[in-house]
């Protein structure tokens, strides 16, 4: 039941709201889809996890999304838009 709460909770974003992401968000967002934790995105892009964190913060503020599972589901709706930018 959570997965469809969390559908819900995806708000409907201009076509190109991405566009207020930065390129390192926009890797977040990417490697987030592929279901791995802060830590593991942190090792890929070499990172701290805590700078993960903050970015996973600043992409969910404007988006407006409230989870990493809203995310995750919009990533994978959006996946080919995210790659074009």
């Amino acid at each position: 039941m959570e997965h469809f709460e969390a559908l819900r909770q995806i708000p409907k974003l201009p076509a190109r709201a991405h566009d207020s992401l930065t390129t390192r968000e926009r890797q977040i967002v990417l490697v987030l889809a592929e279901g791995i934790t802060n830590k593991e995105i942190a090792r890929r892009l070499r990172l701290t996890e805590g700078t993960v964190k903050v970015h996973l913060h600043n992409i969910y503020r404007k988006l407006g999304i409230p989870n990493r599972t809203a995310l995750a589901v919009l990533a994978h709706t959006k996946t080919k838009t995210l790659h074009a930018a």
